[in-house]
């Protein structure tokens, strides 16, 4: 054998080379996961034991008022461990239901000693006792409980271990409560005598939605003790002779406490392992979910079986360590991390409809994941994203409209426009298939864009009639079909616009040319609020720029909203959300929005005065702090400078943004992660391709790495970008000149079968800005300059080495 043959074969059986002799990074990654990124200062970060899109998810809950996630690492108090959580969301707390709490013993030896309702009983931690990982958190109770746990997917396991005091008898209560007291009605729980099994169900109500749900429960406890006594409580009494209890709401609308308890013996071993099996079916599945995948109480294996799924989840996405600190990689692979925590797959779980479909929940919210989470997973793990287009194509089957937002089996609120039009065009026009009808999945999108719902509010988009016939969004608009707040005019009005635009994305790739032209047509609509004539004022000062969105009335004249109202800046108090009063935009300036014409960045341009002048807007957005990186809005903006010619200056602020704004500590995210949006844009960022939902691109930047290096989980391609010139110290992090598997490539930009078909990127990095990029035929495409086709790269009727931005003389077919 050659030394080169051996050579070869030594790297492929370690698994630092592929079968193509292309260099693959192995090792663990999940060293560098830290679930407690984000779980203080407002992240709300959901930061205990989970498998990969799990419904059962096990932590602390503390009484934060960051317990959105329920653990909140800030030195709040715990007030129990629960099972049902979800991840980074703003709004209420969301789920935390039937936490259960334990006592090394009660006052007395009496089961009245010890005390229940939740805002009595809460107690503090340890704060160097807490530990978290890939399906394990852990804590030290200041009672001296040592509290793990872990997760299979509908169950979690406890393990209290309780000090050794010859005179304690230990007891684990359990509360029929959530994390925002929502309980609604009645709640029920009935606990044996003899085994201590727990079983039961309650109603609560979403934390940013309407309706309501019920989820229920089956705990099992087992102890080398055994059981000294079993019973139930009603608010701060208990009683080991009652064994079932159903408890309403309390005369003044607060649930009153209630729940039941299992009281161990005393034992040189106080070691107690609780199981909860959790279901949205009955109380009879919760242990039919806990019994099949937790059979034996074994935490090690549980534990193990977790690791082992978060390890295959990672796997597609490996970069070089060379010359990284530690902290760098540790941001990069808990970003990857949280974008599998939500949603959550409920399959087998739903009872709202029958389907052999998948279903998904906790979309939360589609207005937030559109943007760079789902596009990420798509990357990563698309045939995860396929179950999840077919499971938001079932609930429209099932519910009449694709969910804009939803989470316990519940309609979440609409925040802008009919986002998963935008989720199911970007998985289209990558190619996702796996058994997703997209016929039901077209004529879906179609109906947001042609049907309006009676509830606009939670479901659809609202002034449809307006929009068609104004073709824009009035302020103060006369909508008689349906119901919604009446604000937002401007922000519906744009992301309408790109809504219409995604949906004849996937018209033309169907040969659906009628359709294809009239939303074409309509993704226009967003030029008929820009005015031409409005100036901006900061502080009393002309901001110099001109030319800005406002709102409209129906009679064709204009109102006027503050371009700076609603930004970063703003100091005047007033809400930007979801209120009747509100103004004409969503979580974000007029200044903010002038950027959200994603699909027409070169007619924007144009508005705005030109390259230049849009350059420095953008520039003035970032530099005086009027966008908030913490919100989700501000993603596209960090890389806009593409489409004006200037790729270097959008390097330039996500090497400022990371990692002054994102950094791996409990307080490091400047915002909510609202269910691993935060960390899907850390993660893309750093690898250098960023994307631009619902077209098939991904504009370049310099990567984090020397190499970074996508598993395609579909082909098994290896794609990579390798930086020649890679510094260390982040100075020479321009692009002076790049190659695409081998040829010269001036492009900003590359589609999505760079990794579908395992494609080479490498970069030429310097310390100054070149002219890689600058060209106009090197810019991204936008739908006035009727941007390349799929099916001109195949035919090879373009240069891709000069990246030419336009084919003349071809009518566009959209670039799909």
């Amino acid at each position: 054998m050659s030394i080169s043959s051996f050579l070869s074969l030594f790297f492929f059986s370690t698994g630092v080379l592929a079968a193509d002799n292309t260099p693959v990074y192995d090792y663990d990654v999940l060293q560098y996961i830290d679930p407690l990124i984000g779980s203080a200062n407002g992240g709300n970060v959901f930061a205990g034991a989970s498998l990969p899109y799990g419904m059962a998810k096990a932590v602390a809950d503390t009484d934060s008022q960051s317990n959105q996630g329920g653990f909140a690492f800030d030195g709040s108090n715990i007030t129990g461990f629960s099972s049902l959580h979800d991840s980074g969301t703003g709004g209420s707390p969301s789920l935390g239901n039937f936490p259960l709490f334990p006592y090394v013993k009660c006052q007395n030896d009496d089961v009245n000693g010890c005390v229940y309702p939740k805002k009595e009983r809460k107690t503090g931690y340890v704060s160097e006792s807490v530990q978290a990982s890939p399906g394990y958190f852990g804590l030290t109770m200041n009672s001296g409980i040592k509290v793990d746990t872990t997760v299979s997917h509908h169950a979690s396991l406890f393990r209290f271990q309780f000090p050794t005091d010859n005179a304690s008898s230990p007891l684990v209560l359990l509360d029929l409560s959530d994390l925002s007291d929502t309980r609604q009605d009645n709640g029920t729980v009935s606990v044996n005598a003899d085994t201590g099994r727990m079983t039961g169900h309650a109603r609560f109500l979403p934390s940013f939605g309407s309706g309501s749900y019920v989820p229920y429960f089956c705990a099992d406890f087992k102890s080398p003790a055994g059981i000294r006594d079993t019973g139930i409580f009603v608010n701060s009494r208990a009683s080991s002779e009652v064994k079932d209890l159903k408890i309403s709401r309390s005369i003044n609308g607060y649930p009153l406490p209630g729940g039941a308890f299992v009281r161990f013996h005393s034992n040189p071993d106080q070691t107690v392992l609780a199981r909860v099996g959790l279901s949205f079916i009955s109380s009879e599945q919760a242990c039919s979910n806990a019994e099949s995948e937790i059979p034996e109480f074994d935490f090690e294996s549980t534990h193990s079986t977790a690791v082992k799924l978060w390890t295959e989840k990672m796997s597609p996405v490996r970069v070089s360590r060379e010359g990284v600190n530690s902290s760098l990689l540790t941001n990069f692979y808990s970003g990857i991390y949280r974008t599998m925590v939500n949603p959550q797959d409920y399959t087998g779980e739903n009872p709202l409809w029958n389907s052999k479909e998948p279903y998904f929940d906790s979309f939360y919210c589609l207005w937030d994941s559109f943007r760079s989470q789902l596009p990420f997973l798509t990357i990563t793990d698309p045939t995860s994203v396929a179950k999840m287009i077919r499971s938001l194509i079932d609930t429209q089957r099932h519910l009449g409209w694709l969910p804009d937002c939803r989470m316990s089996l519940c309609k979440g609120f609409t925040q802008g426009g009919s986002d998963a039009d935008i989720v199911l065009a970007d998985a289209y026009i990558k190619g996702l298939s796996d058994n997703i009808d997209w016929e039901a999945g077209y004529a879906a999108v179609q109906k947001d864009a042609e049907e309006e719902p009676y509830d606009w509010s939670s479901e659809g988009r609202g002034g449809l009639v307006s929009w068609k016939s104004l073709n824009y969004i009035p302020v103060e608009d006369f909508d008689y079909l349906g119901f919604g707040p009446m604000t937002r005019s401007i922000s519906r009005t744009l992301e309408y616009s790109y809504n219409d635009f995604v949906i004849a994305q996937m018209a033309r790739s169907l040969n659906k040319t009628g359709d294809a032209e009239k939303y074409e047509s309509r993704s226009g609509n967003w030029q008929n609020l820009f005015r031409e004539d409005q100036t901006s004022y900061l502080n009393g000062n002309d901001t110099g720029f001109k030319g800005f969105f406002q709102p409209k009335y129906m009679n064709g004249t204009w109102g006027f909203q503050d371009p700076l109202a609603c930004s970063n800046i703003d100091t005047s108090g007033k809400a930007c959300s979801l209120t009747n009063n509100g103004p004409e935009t969503f979580e974000s300036s007029i200044w903010e929005y002038q950027f959200f014409v994603p699909h027409d960045m070169a007619t924007l341009i144009t508005l705005l005065g030109g390259p230049a002048q849009f350059t420095r807007r953008l520039d003035y957005l970032h530099d005086k702090g009027i966008t908030y990186i913490g919100n989700e809005p501000a993603f596209l903006t960090v890389y806009q400078y593409h489409y004006a010619g200037r790729p270097a200056k959008s390097t330039s602020r996500i090497h400022t943004y990371i990692p002054s704004a994102f950094n791996p500590t409990p307080t490091g995210l400047p915002g909510n992660d609202d269910s691993g949006a935060m960390g899907s844009f850390v993660a893309i960022s750093m690898m250098g391709l960023f994307p631009n939902p619902g077209q098939n691109m991904y504009l370049i930047t310099a990567p984090f790495f020397e190499s970074v290096q996508v598993t395609s989980p579909v082909t098994g391609k290896i794609a990579t970008v390798r930086v020649e010139n890679f510094d260390p110290a982040y100075r020479d992090v321009f692009v002076q000149s790049a190659r695409l598997d081998g040829v010269v490539y001036n492009r900003s930009w590359v589609g999505h079968d760079f990794f579908t078909r395992g494609r080479e990127l490498v970069l030429v990095l310097g310390r100054n800005e070149s002219s890689w990029g600058t060209r106009d035929e090197d810019l991204p495409p936008s739908l006035s300059t009727r941007g390349v086709t799929l099916e001109e790269e195949r035919d090879g009727r373009v240069d891709l080495g000069h990246g030419r931005g336009h084919v003349r003389g071809k009518r566009h077919q959209g670039y799909a």
